[in-house]
């Protein structure tokens, strides 16, 4: 299969994976690794691997094991004319975030969005805490239209009813961008003009590169490009799980944003582990940002 990157990274090396259909290509089988070169657009092809052939659809991904930088997308096992699939705006800029702004005990949750693509078709999925609402139940699609801040109600599940937490995801086939966030399942109502969402001049999303490490002790990072006034929790798990699900190691408050140091403390039960995942994650505005680190000393 054929891929034509946007706005990549120069000089970057990404490892390309592919998996079956709902995994990213998270933990897929590797297929290459890419250099970035000069970055921006380029054309590459690759082979997809025996153990998926006669799958009519297949995840794929390119994740640099250095910068923390990521794509994925997913394509049709179907030979193809090479025409396009449908792309993002090239006027869209950042990513799309939603709050929770209320919630019917058992029946429904209303969500207000924030920096959404426009005209674009998400499937909203809800399910158990801690999934971040992957491989939820489907409970609509909607049309993100002209895009941006708009209001929108659904229908809690009935399995989920009685759950003390529900996640809820919205998530386009077509462009794969993505939000999710997750709600008490208690009667209640946001206060109004207090969103929990970034301010409205962030653009963009958080990274972080590893700055130093103390073998089966402690590791430091360098964010980029941190929203203002959201508060992060820091997660350390095994490599491959992005640091979902991971022990919380700390909780911080982002501040006024932008460029960061932090250090934070392996958890015992990784403290002999050869390489560690760890994910910084916001519950009230949805960023995320991860990264994984070899448990050697470095500086």
């Amino acid at each position: 299969m054929t891929i034509k990157t946007l706005n990549f990274p120069k000089d970057d090396s990404f490892v390309v994976t592919m998996g079956v259909m709902g995994t990213r290509g998270i933990g897929g089988i590797k297929v290459a690794t890419t250099d970035s070169g000069d970055g921006g657009s380029f054309k590459k092809t690759y082979t997809i691997p025996a153990s998926l052939h006669g799958a009519s659809q297949i995840a794929i991904r390119m994740e640099s094991p250095t910068s923390g930088y990521y794509a994925y997308n997913w394509f049709y096992n179907n030979t193809t004319d090479g025409k396009p699939s449908p792309t993002k705006s090239p006027a869209y800029s950042g990513i799309p975030t939603f709050n929770i702004l209320a919630v019917k005990q058992d029946e429904t949750v209303t969500i207000r969005t924030n920096n959404f693509p426009p005209n674009d078709t998400f499937k909203v999925q809800m399910n158990w805490m801690g999934t971040q609402g992957m491989g939820g139940t489907v409970v609509e699609t909607i049309d993100s239209k002209s895009g941006g801040v708009f209001t929108m109600t659904f229908d809690i599940p009935k399995k989920y009813q009685g759950e003390n937490r529900i996640a809820i995801r919205l998530e386009s086939p077509s462009t794969g961008y993505y939000a999710y966030n997750w709600f008490y399942n208690n009667t209640t109502t946001d206060k109004p003009g207090t969103p929990s969402m970034p301010s409205p001049g962030y653009v963009g999303y958080p990274t972080f590169s590893i700055t130093g490490v103390k073998q089966g002790d402690f590791m430091t990072v360098k964010i980029n490009n941190l929203p203002p006034n959201d508060t992060f929790t820091v997660r350390m798990n095994w490599m491959g799980t992005c640091g979902i699900n991971g022990e919380v190691v700390a909780t911080f408050d982002s501040g006024t944003g932008g460029k960061v140091v932090k250090k934070f403390n392996i958890p015992s039960f990784l403290k002999n582990a050869d390489r560690i995942a760890i994910r910084l994650e916001s519950a009230e505005s949805g960023y995320y940002a991860y990264n994984w680190f070899y448990n050697n000393d470095a500086h």
